[in-house]
């Protein structure tokens, strides 16, 4: 069975930066994507971006040329970079994994981004 372990969040200033890590266990061949969702208090968990066993990407509007994706197959981590944080980038931030007929979740870290 596959399991996820984020890392990487924290307080950081508005305009300032923070890499997420995701790091996955398990079968790596029963993966057929990856991600980052973020939940605010009082919303919905919503996609932040995504990748695929084919490699390819995707974003939230909101977060398009400020955040990127990318994976290191040989550490079997996955990361989310993310550049000028805005107040409304806070939540918790958390890796999905896409198994065939399931997700896969980590335990979330929290981002928060102050004024």
């Amino acid at each position: 069975q596959v399991q996820l372990v984020e890392s990487g969040g924290g307080l950081v200033q508005a305009g300032g930066s923070l890499r997420l890590s995701c790091s996955h266990s398990g079968s790596i061949f029963s993966i057929n994507a990856m991600g980052w969702y973020r939940q605010a208090p009082g919303k919905q968990r919503e996609l932040v971006a995504g990748i695929t066993s084919g490699g390819r990407i995707n974003y939230v509007d909101s977060v398009k040329g400020r955040f990127t994706i990318s994976r290191d197959n040989a550490k079997n981590t996955v990361y989310l970079q993310m550049n000028s944080l805005t107040p409304e980038d806070t939540a918790v931030y958390y890796c999905a994994a896409d198994l065939p007929g399931k997700r896969i979740w980590g335990q979330g870290t929290q981002v928060t981004v102050s004024s």
